[in-house]
């Protein structure tokens, strides 16, 4: 299958990349500095006091950017887990519409949730609303990560679901799917 918007799928996943590039280097910065406190403790110092404060906040808030902002690349590499045991043995012609209904329904859902996350974010903006951690973040940088990542998952299945329809309606008897979950 061919995406025109790719490129901003890529983007999505080198972002959500990066996220978790960031949690391993944040995590790693703390061990590194309980190990130096433990070290300076067992040689007779005191505690350096090495610590990155609310890490657990920060990585929960960059594991929700990975989480979403990954989804339209994960969606257009075949990455996400697919049931074809059932469509599988459907004839082509069959199976190109139930691949339509199918991303119809994913859609939906999708563009549902992008709609109450921008609700969401709009009341996150409006009253000023912050987590309740040792840090206060503003949650409309965690809730902009997740509406964007929604809405360019929504970008892909639009996509995705005009090529299938379009192979529906033009040659469903060739209709194939990959083993990428893709036509």
């Amino acid at each position: 299958m061919t995406y025109r918007l790719r490129s901003l799928y890529n983007l999505g996943g080198y972002l959500a990349a990066a996220c978790l590039t960031l949690i391993c280097l944040l995590i790693s910065a703390q061990i590194v500095g309980r190990i130096i406190d433990k070290i300076a403790t067992a040689i007779g110092g005191d505690r350096i006091g090495l610590a990155i404060p609310g890490l657990s906040e920060i990585s929960g808030f960059l594991l929700v950017g990975a989480s979403f902002l990954g989804l339209a690349y994960t969606f257009v590499h075949g990455g996400h887990i697919r049931v074809t045991l059932l469509i599988g043995r459907l004839p082509p012609a069959v199976r190109a519409w139930v691949e339509v209904f199918c991303l119809s329904v994913a859609l939906a859902l999708a563009l549902y949730l992008a709609w109450n996350l921008y609700w969401l974010l709009d009341d996150s903006i409006a009253f000023n609303e912050t987590s309740y951690g040792l840090l206060r973040i503003p949650l409309w940088i965690p809730q902009s990560a997740m509406l964007a990542g929604v809405v360019i998952f929504c970008l892909s299945l639009i996509e995705c679901l005009f090529q299938t329809l379009t192979a529906a309606v033009r040659a469903p008897h060739d209709f194939t799917i990959d083993d990428s979950g893709h036509e």
